[in-house]
């Protein structure tokens, strides 16, 4: 198996590529029609939720800069 990658983007998706699937609440795959790359809408204003159709474009700002999160507890 291809290993994921998930992008954080700045004001902007989250790009997520490699081998992946995409499942809702219940459980069922979205098709995605044979693609390796998919931008997923984290500001709200996507008409095509769970994926970005650009409408953050403005709205959203967040610089992003990878850090470590504290230990598990």
């Amino acid at each position: 198996m291809a290993k994921t990658k998930i992008t954080v983007n700045n004001n902007g998706s989250l790009r997520v590529e490699g081998d992946f699937e995409i499942v809702d609440k219940n459980g069922n795959t979205y098709g995605l029609g044979g693609r390796e790359l998919v931008s997923l809408c984290r500001c709200g204003l996507s008409k095509n939720k769970p994926f970005c159709d650009g409408a953050h474009k403005g709205h959203l700002e967040h610089e992003a800069v990878a850090f470590d999160l504290p230990p598990k507890k």
